[in-house]
This record gives C-alpha cells, structure tokens and sequence, in this order.
C-alpha cells in the first residue's frame, strides 16, 4: 500500500494547479489575440498607420518630462501658442512611458496587451448576459474582423476595455447602491476620463439601463416596485459616473470642450473617420453580418422584455452608419447582447418537430455543460507563458525590423531630407503626415497641421481642403501662409499644381515629393 501514496499525492498536485494550467476560452483566445495582432495582422507596422500616434507619444514624454500638462500648442507653426485641451492627457502619458522604456516595440508590446485584454473581456461579456459558449466561439471572427478596422496605437483602444466593463458592470450590478458602488463607479469614470474622451457612455450606458427598467413595468407584466427600485440604482449610478467625470485636470471646461466638438458638424463632416464606411468594398462581408447579427439581436431583445439591449444595440447600430469608428464598438458591445438574445430564443421555442426539439435540447445542455467546465478553470500559467513568449518572439531581430510607421505610408526616407531644411522652414505637408513629423523630429520641427481636428477647427480644415484640392483660390491661400517647402504624397493634385507654378523638386520616391518654392 505504501507505494500508492506518492502517486495520490501527484495525483492531487495534478488536480489541484490543472485549473491555473488549463485555459478558458476567454484566456485562450485572448492569448490567440496577442499573437495575431503581433504576428498575423502585423501589428508592429499597422498599428501606427495613423500618424496621430507620433504627437500622442510626444505629448506622453513632454509630460513625463515637465510634469505638467501642455496648456498650448507646441507642435506647429500655423497656430502657435494656441490654447490646446490635451484631453487624452493619461493615454499620452501611457504611450510615452511605454516609449521611454523600449521604444514603438514598447508601444506596440502595450497596445496589442490592451486588445488581447479587451477579448478576455469580451468574453466575459458573452458569460456575463448568459451567452451560449458555442455561439459565443463563432462570434468571435466576425468580431476580430469589425474591431480590427481600428486596431491603432491611440487612445481609443484604452477606451474599450472601459465600455466592455462598464457593460459587464451592468449586467452584474449588486441590488444595493452605497457609497462603496458610488465611489467604485466615480473612481472608474474618473480615470477613464482622464484617458479618453468617450468618458460620457459610463453615465450614457447607467441611463439606459435606469430608462429600461422604468419603461418595463409601464409595458409589460412586470413588478414595478422591483423594476422601479433598478431603475432608480441606475439613475445614481448615472448621477455618480457623471461626478466622477469631473476629476481631470480641466475640470467642467472638459465636458464644454467636448460638446462643442462633437455638436460641430461642419468640422466632422471633414473628419474622414466620423464618415460612413464603404460597404462596397473588399472585406466588408463580415462587416455587414457583425451589423446584421446586432440588429437581429436587439429586435429579439425587445421581443423578450429587454428594453437596454434593444436600445444599445438601436444606438451603437445607427452610429455605426453614420460614422466608422462606431463599427468596433458594435463588435464589442453588441454581439454579446446578440448572444444573449439568441440563446434565450433558442430556449423557448416552440411547435418544433420531435426530433429537431430533441436535438436542440442537446445541444443546449451541451453547451451548457460545456460552459461550466469552462468556468472552473482559470488558465493563469498559460496566460503567464503565454504573453511571455509572444513578447519575447517581438523581441527576435527579424520581428524587431517589422516594427514602426510604415514606410510606404509616410516620408521615412524623405525625413533625411527634411532634416537638413532651415530651421525657419514652413513646410506644408498633409494631417496624415503632420503626426509621424512630430514623432520624427520630436516636435522640433513644426508642421502646419496634424491630427487634432478639435485643435485647428473647421475654418483651418475648410482652408487645407480649398489648398489640397487646389480649388479656385488655393494660389492666394498658399502665398498667404509663406510656405517655403512642401512636402506631399505622389497622388496628390497639388503636387502637379505647384510643378507647374516653378516649384523645385528636391526630394522624390515611390512615397512623396518634396518641392521647394521659387
């Protein structure tokens, strides 16, 4: 008998550091995520195809530097000294510490963890609203495939692990509202304010679920004290985010800020990611089903009593068609909804044939069972191996080469020129290019206009559009401003423009053309 022993002890060893070595499906894809975006979806190149990445991290080493906020403009010529709100203040801060520590490898290392952490937590979401596990794993591509149109090193990807939580929060949310929730949910918005300006959906998504629990009972057969009583920890929880917002650097003037930039049309218009996306092109298939999966949700939802998911889903749905950078949020936010909505359909149907009934029953359990397995494990150590080894293969030299803006995206090569300008040079050169300049000569080298549509407004970019697309008075625009340089993309008509009005061709590849004036 003596021999046993040691076998029953391994035995319980084995049983007990399984959970920690055995993925959920969450950690499991949530890993797969880290090495897809690293390694599949070449994430050290194209997460820095928006050249706003470069003054984001500028900005983060100007604060860490200076220990203090930047209250005007240091960046271009055009309007300098100008009041400037750096509203993404914390993000910047993140991006240049990641920076400062091991360069774009850093900053791609930090951005890819945050959207393997968002599908940790977008499955979570799936569980959270009783999702079924199967139709959660095929949701999962359709889902990659949306939120990865804006898989870039900004802020915004910060701002998702906030919603998905907030979400999940909802959901979740305990019967009492005390000061522990009231400051838990204050503290929450606080820091998301501090590092993105969609701060407002914390107290937006407490709203709608305050409305669905107040509209229910005024439809439905349903215990109004019960339904009053949520509605009204929704409507504190809304009050408590909103003071929450509050605690930033800039107070009230932040939420100001904001409203008139997002209630200014005529600068948005110009704004090419607040315009719709192009159905019509390669790749969207799975795109119009991640639309048509959340739509068909939210009307079930309704169907079945759930006023927040029908109208979550109405919401995020319709700015989705007006705007593309709402088609992520779709992704990340709706499609568990959907889940939710399905899987509760799929349970009450009825007059089904015998044997179709029968199998759905089992596939139900299946998944069912299925699901609670998944629950009891934990997949800490695989996660742990994991994240290191993808992050020690970026480190491999020919992964470490892949790594930074692309190079048939913005003037690399041409930056050795440009380098070698006159410091008093005024070199006109497009938004797209305005934030890798920054990057690239860390804010010495002043541009006339970058990324921060909020910052220059919307008479400077109806004036850019006039001058880049050579309208009628774009000669007078151009003399007005004393350009001494430009610096353009090859397709540009401006580029010809200027040739024939005498400019000098200095610089030219396959990227841009840098012309210098008479």
């Amino acid at each position: 008998m003596a021999p046993a022993e040691p076998r029953t002890a391994a035995a319980d060893v084995a049983a007990a550091t399984a959970p920690f070595a055995l993925p959920d499906m969450a950690t499991l894809m949530a890993v797969l995520t880290l090495v897809f975006c690293l390694f599949v979806f070449d994430g050290g190149r194209k997460l820095f195809r928006d050249s706003d990445t470069g003054w984001h991290i500028r900005t983060g080493e100007r604060i860490l530097m200076t220990h203090a906020l930047p209250r005007n403009d240091p960046y271009s010529f055009s309007r300098p000294g100008a009041s400037w709100v750096a509203w993404e203040w914390g993000s910047d801060v993140l991006m240049g510490l990641a920076h400062r520590i091991d360069g774009l490898r850093g900053v791609t290392a930090m951005f890819a963890l945050v959207i393997a952490a968002c599908t940790w937590l977008w499955f979570r979401l799936h569980w959270a609203v009783g999702g079924n596990f199967y139709i959660a794993c095929a949701l999962m591509p359709p889902m990659i495939n949306t939120a990865s149109l804006h898989w870039l090193a900004r802020p915004h990807v910060f701002s998702w692990l906030f919603m998905i939580s907030a979400l999940i929060y909802a959901e979740r949310a305990p019967r009492r509202f005390g000061f522990p929730q009231a400051l838990a949910i204050a503290g929450a918005t606080a820091l998301w304010a501090n590092l993105h300006a969609s701060f407002f959906f914390a107290p937006l998504i407490a709203l709608i679920f305050a409305v669905s629990h107040f509209v229910g009972p005024l439809i439905w057969n349903l215990d109004r004290a019960v339904e009053f009583a949520r509605a009204r920890w929704f409507l504190l929880a809304a009050g408590a985010a909103m003071a929450g917002s509050f605690v930033n650097p800039y107070g009230w003037r932040l939420h100001t800020h904001l409203a008139s930039y997002l209630m200014n049309g005529e600068l948005l218009d110009r704004v090419a990611e607040f315009q719709s996306f192009n159905f019509h092109a390669a790749g969207s298939a799975q795109l119009l089903a991640t639309l048509a999966l959340a739509a068909m949700g939210g009307t079930l939802a309704l169907a079945q009593k759930n006023v927040a998911h029908f109208l979550l889903a109405a919401i995020f749905g319709l700015a989705s068609l007006r705007s593309a950078r709402a088609l992520p949020l779709v992704a990340l936010l709706i499609l568990p909804l959907a889940n939710a909505a399905f899987t509760n359909s799929l349970r009450s149907m009825h007059q089904l044939r015998p044997s179709v009934a029968e199998w759905l029953d089992h596939a139900m359990i299946y998944a069912h069972r299925t699901l609670v397995l998944d629950r009891r494990l934990n997949g800490a150590y695989f996660a742990i191996v994991g994240i290191a080894a993808a992050l020690l293969a970026l480190r491999i030299p020919a992964a470490a080469a892949c790594i930074g803006f692309p190079a048939d995206e913005f003037p690399i090569a041409a930056s050795a020129v440009i380098e070698k300008l006159p410091s008093d040079a005024r070199l006109f050169a497009p938004d797209k290019y305005g934030g890798y300049l920054i990057y690239r000569f860390n804010g010495a080298r002043k541009v006339y206009f970058d990324g921060r549509s909020d910052f220059y407004g919307a008479a400077f970019m109806k004036q850019y559009i006039e001058l880049v697309e050579v309208r009628p008075g774009w000669q007078e625009i151009l003399r007005s401003l004393h350009f001494t340089h430009a610096l353009l993309p090859n397709r540009y008509s401006l580029g010809a423009a200027l040739d024939q009005a005498g400019w000098k061709t200095l610089y030219k590849d396959n990227v841009c053309t840098l012309l210098e004036a008479r």
